[in-house]
């Protein structure tokens, strides 16, 4: 099967309807598949879900979709950096599935095992667990969470193969390797594109049996999301 895609749109043409609940891989701004959020934004889908640690920006990464009002509903862990996204929430028009980073990255790589639910502490006393199953377990109480599965996940690697062998790098291995397991349609957008035996099958992050289209995107934005600096005059 050609997996290769020549532009953003086709990879979502076909597929992408409204209501529909999509992963979008990334930690902060670094990894994101800023090309396919730009694709998702121009479909016009609406009363989407998103699975995604982070709600970028103001206008950018989801942040974007938050502006079109595409997304109804966002299971996140940390929304912090979006006031667009607070305002909305504030005023009950995006709905908010909260979760602790650790659980949410758990609740996805349970989804991609088939594994339907999981017991954790984290959370256990906390509004988290309320209206959640509580059970012990060598006399501790445990919060019974759900894996999570989406239609389409959405996902950016440094490098992969023409057969969808992807290859992360640092932070953006937060969250993408899971969520390209957990979803019916995963599509990769990959910096650099290499011919099917090139990459060391030992560098292989997610199998290629995972991926079912690849977007080179050999010139990604790439953002950064709080930067620091110290003038000069601070420098000894």
């Amino acid at each position: 099967m050609r997996k290769i895609i020549s532009d953003a749109s086709e990879a979502l043409a076909g597929v992408l309807t409204d209501g529909m609940t999509i992963m979008s891989g990334g930690f902060g701004l670094c990894g994101i598949p800023s090309t396919l959020i730009e694709a998702v934004r121009l479909s016009g889908a609406r009363d989407l879900t998103f699975i995604s640690n982070n709600a970028g920006v103001d206008g950018y990464g989801l942040g974007v979709l938050l502006q079109t009002r595409q997304i109804r509903k966002m299971i996140s862990s940390y929304v912090g950096e979006n006031k667009l996204f607070a305002e909305q929430f504030l005023s009950g028009e995006l709905e908010l599935e909260f979760n602790p980073q650790g659980t949410l990255a758990e609740r996805i790589r349970a989804g991609g095992a088939g594994i339907p639910a999981f017991y954790t502490k984290t959370g256990v006393g906390t509004l988290i667990a309320e209206g959640k199953e509580v059970r012990q377990f060598n006399g501790e109480d445990y919060v019974m969470e759900t894996g999570l599965v989406a239609d389409i996940a959405l996902v950016h690697a440094w490098k992969s193969d023409t057969e969808g062998n992807l290859v992360y790098r640092k932070t953006a291995r937060n969250f993408n390797p899971m969520m390209a397991t957990a979803a019916k349609l995963t599509i990769a957008e990959v910096e650099h594109l290499v011919s099917a035996g090139e990459i060391d099958p030992d560098a292989v992050h997610t199998p290629g049996v995972f991926v079912q289209k690849i977007l080179h995107v050999a010139d990604a934005q790439k953002r950064i999301e709080q930067r620091t600096v110290r003038s000069k005059t601070q420098v000894a």
